[in-house]
């Protein structure tokens, strides 16, 4: 496998235990380069790349002592990307819900149009906590009155292939999307800087705990932290909404065939 030179894959993980190690083993067999930002994890689970790196070819470790965030460990992925010379990145969970195989098909879709946010749209399975879905689908009706129907998918889910220059410029542009409010926050920012989505479907698989699965989501207090990032978002939608209004239309007859697909797999 070559090492791509544009595109970048990106694991950040938060005390994510024994099935880092698989997951990165398996994000290695599709794509490389491949960069895990450790956010001031404290189970040791990243210590086996450290100790033997030359086991680990396409790999690199990039190690916070404090957590940051999901959101800040994205801002310092983009950073170092453009650094690197790579103009997009994909993140990618390391808790074992996304899979490795579908990163050569987002890639591909990113390189065809490498104007465009490649959004995963997820398919659940049977093992997805009914509590979760429902609680998400206040999010995903509030995006989509945000970018007027434009043609975001799933606004928390976070298997995305990002242009990094835009998204550079989306963290300039707010204070927050640092923590668990990223996901959709970012989604919207760069809808409204003009970013078309581009959709697509991916499998999403919650693994259980005795196989290592872990999660560190908090119904009432992340739900109520997504309750404050729409009131923020509808607020500064207000004054915006016309030229949201024309983006999505813009983006919707391109949908329809008059720019290229923005809805594949």
């Amino acid at each position: 496998m070559n090492d791509s030179a544009t595109h970048v894959l990106v694991l950040p993980s938060y005390n994510t235990g024994p099935i880092l190690e698989r997951t990165v083993r398996e994000a290695l067999r599709y794509w490389r380069p491949l960069w895990l930002f450790i956010d001031g994890s404290t189970d040791g689970a990243h210590e086996v790349f450290l100790k033997k790196p030359e086991e680990w070819p396409g790999l690199r470790v990039f190690v916070s002592q404090t957590n940051r965030g999901k959101g800040a460990t994205a801002a310092w992925a983009a950073d170092e990307a453009a650094r690197a010379g790579f103009t997009h990145l994909l993140l990618m969970d390391a808790d074992g819900q996304h899979p490795a195989d579908r990163v050569p098909e987002l890639m591909s879709l990113s390189a065809q149009r490498p104007e465009a946010c490649v959004m995963g749209q997820p398919d659940f399975g049977p093992d997805a906590p009914w509590v979760r879905l429902a609680g998400r689908q206040l999010s995903v009706g509030l995006t989509q009155f945000e970018t007027l129907w434009g043609g975001l998918a799933d606004p928390l889910f976070g298997m995305r292939v990002y242009p990094v220059g835009p998204l550079r410029e989306v963290f300039k542009g707010t204070r927050f999307a640092r923590r668990y409010d990223f996901d959709p926050e970012v989604a919207v920012r760069l809808f409204w800087a003009g970013v078309p989505p581009l959709r697509c479907r991916v499998p999403v698989r919650y693994v259980p705990a005795e196989e290592g699965g872990v999660s560190h989501f908090h119904y009432l207090r992340d739900n109520a932290f997504m309750l404050w990032l729409h009131v923020r978002l509808l607020l500064s939608f207000v004054p915006r909404c016309f030229s949201v209004a024309r983006l999505s239309r813009r983006f919707r007859r391109q949908q329809d065939g008059g720019g290229g697909p923005l809805c594949s797999c």
